[in-house]
């Protein structure tokens, strides 16, 4: 990743790769008491929790709009920037509501707080496959026995289509097809996206 003097967290590469991990970020968030609790078990959504300023469910994902992103220690401007992200599109799961501020949630557990206006609520996700070397499969058809129409290595983002609950149609750089839901980190597993 590229690395600024407050510690960048980007990632751009052929055709969207995210190149390494800075792993010092993380470790320095949850040493600051940000400790990461997994997302937990995906419920209808009558019974998900809203935030308390939007309104709309917490918690979710969205995606970064703008390619510079402080990602602040706390819900306001007063709090020290952490980290900047520098990768458009990228998804991120908002966790917490304060006036106008969201705290959120990257693929690899870092945490921080954001203005809510650097928010879109664009559906993008970030392949992960079960092994790091593992190239995901991308195929024709909601269907293993479909033709494969590419290969994508983990961190390669996505824009989500639509969701059925275990397939999703994602599209990118030079592809478009339907992936294992549970293969993509931007969608919850058993959620339907339209």
């Amino acid at each position: 990743m590229t690395r600024k003097s407050i510690g960048a967290r980007t990632g751009a590469g052929r055709n969207g790769v995210i190149l390494g991990v800075f792993r010092g970020v993380v470790w320095s968030v949850m040493a600051a008491g940000f400790l990461v609790a997994p997302a937990g078990p995906v419920r209808a959504a009558s019974e998900l929790a809203t935030g308390s300023v939007s309104g709309l469910p917490v918690p979710r994902f969205v995606s970064l709009k703008s390619d510079k992103v402080n990602v602040r220690g706390g819900p306001n401007k007063d709090q020290d920037v952490r980290w900047v992200y520098t990768r458009p599109g990228m998804p991120v799961e908002i966790t917490a509501e304060f006036e106008n501020w969201r705290r959120i949630r990257d693929w690899e557990g870092a945490e921080g707080w954001v203005y809510h206006s650097l928010l879109s609520g664009r559906r993008t996700a970030t392949i992960v496959p079960k092994l790091n070397d593992e190239l995901v499969l991308l195929y024709g058809d909601p269907d293993g026995e479909s033709a494969v129409v590419a290969k994508l290595q983990a961190g390669v983002l996505a824009s989500i289509k639509s969701c059925t609950g275990t397939w999703c149609r994602i599209a990118g750089k030079g592809f478009d097809g339907w992936i294992h839901q549970e293969r993509l980190w931007g969608a919850y597993p058993g959620e339907k996206v339209d």
